[in-house]
């Protein structure tokens, strides 16, 4: 941790004494990149050369909420500061229309020491191979390869990843939170408002070569198709549905659970000591994930701009096919996922906001079973951007696990309570 430290402060110092080079096809790590999805064809920037660009992520949350459940077994929180977490991020341009990424997880909560999250190479322009060679093609076309996120759906945009938390108006992320590092290729085409992208991974968090006898090493397709449209200076409208398919059972477990960094709601439903001295509790509380093999998902995202009011939206189905004798023949259930986020953003140039979210969580596990899981969150909270790298937000968030199915420690369970994040991108 005490290198961790020493190394941001060093970069830190790094980027207050060089100013940052512009970078092409890049999403701005700032105020800048709210609401940026795909990053877009525009080719704004001339290449001149080899470009380094060196910034970070830090957040850190004061934490007050209070918990209950049914066995009345939870630890008591209190009001206190989280863990701070940072990232280190290097974006490189290489050559005229192809840039590599790399985001190092200096501090997290599941991870306390220094580790590479993911990197990618994009490619916009393939002057590499000849000059103008397909240039009419790659006017509108982004070719990304690497071991990083893969873009399903469009919640990923908005999450916070780690400490990068300035794209995400709340602390928390989705109940189901589909993002995942996996080994991919993707190819997204973006002409006049329509959006298609196609791309396939090898489904494993954890690389590993060796095969064994229950290996089936099946990879991963997703896709999307979408509509993304500035009608006017005003009203901006993007609808897009995306696809996630592994037929696989040791691969493809990991669309809701690929996040290593950990759960915003620190300790949350984690239980205290039992006769033996046993507790139950992850750094992952508060979110949800069936690990269905045979993954199916589908994830339809409708987005609206009017002026300082948004819209963002999720319906969102998981399956799983897996069919097995468990001491009967039986087989995976499916969720649906259902979120309505409203954000007003208002002030000289949007630099205060006022936001609601409601997420709920609905389903089975295994299709034989009679009743359902429900998980449901309210969020309610704003933020002040200081400057474009530096933000502040408050929220209260309640959420509960409703009916009679879940047992444990999530029986009657929830939490409420309030959060204040400090933010700080560049």
């Amino acid at each position: 941790m005490r290198t961790s430290l020493v190394l941001m402060f060093c970069v830190f110092s790094f980027v207050l004494k060089a100013q940052q080079p512009n970078l092409q096809y890049f999403r701005p790590n700032d105020q800048r990149g709210l609401n940026t999805f795909e990053t877009p064809k525009i080719d704004s920037v001339i290449f001149d050369g080899v470009k380094v660009r060196v910034g970070g992520d830090f957040a850190m949350q004061f934490q007050g909420l209070n918990q209950s459940n049914d066995a009345n077994n939870l630890v008591e929180l209190g009001t206190d500061f989280n863990l701070p977490s940072a990232n280190l991020n290097l974006d490189v341009q290489l050559l005229d229309g192809l840039r590599m990424h790399l985001r190092t997880y200096l501090s997290s909560r599941n991870h306390n020491e220094t580790w590479i999250k993911g990197g990618h190479i994009q490619i916009d322009k393939l002057d590499f191979v000849r000059k103008g060679f397909l240039e009419g093609i790659m006017r509108y076309t982004t070719l990304t390869i690497g071991l990083d996120e893969f873009n399903y759906g469009d919640a990923h945009f908005r999450r916070s990843d780690n400490a990068r938390a300035i794209f995400n108006p709340f602390i928390g992320n989705y109940i189901m939170d589909s993002f995942s590092t996996e080994a991919f290729g993707e190819v997204t085409v973006q002409k006049s408002g329509l959006l298609f992208v196609i791309g396939a991974s090898n489904g494993k968090l954890n690389q590993n070569v060796v095969v064994t006898n229950s290996s089936d090493n099946k990879p991963s397709l997703y896709g999307k198709l979408g509509f993304d449209k500035h009608f006017n200076k005003d009203l901006r409208f993007r609808l897009t549905g995306s696809f996630y398919l592994n037929k696989g059972t040791t691969t493809g477990t990991w669309l809701y659970g690929g996040d290593r960094a950990g759960s915003r709601y620190y300790s949350v439903l984690h239980t205290q000591p039992d006769s033996q001295g046993n507790t139950q509790g992850s750094s992952f509380d508060g979110r949800y994930n069936a690990r269905f093999t045979k993954l199916t998902a589908l994830q339809i995202n409708p987005f609206i701009k009017y002026k300082g009011l948004e819209f963002f939206g999720i319906y969102e189905r998981a399956s799983g096919s897996n069919t097995f004798t468990q001491p009967i023949v039986d087989k995976e259930g499916a969720f649906t996922q259902l979120a309505a986020e409203f954000v007003y953003r208002f002030g000289t140039d949007e630099k205060f906001y006022i936001a609601g979210r409601y997420n709920s969580v609905k389903g089975k596990t295994l299709e034989s079973t009679a009743s359902d899981l429900e998980i449901n969150r309210m969020n309610v909270g704003g933020g002040w951007f200081i400057s474009k790298n530096i933000l502040a937000k408050l929220e209260y968030v309640n959420q509960e696990y409703m009916g009679t199915a879940w047992t444990g420690r999530f029986a009657g369970a929830k939490f409420n309570g309030f959060d204040i994040e400090a933010v700080i991108s560049f």
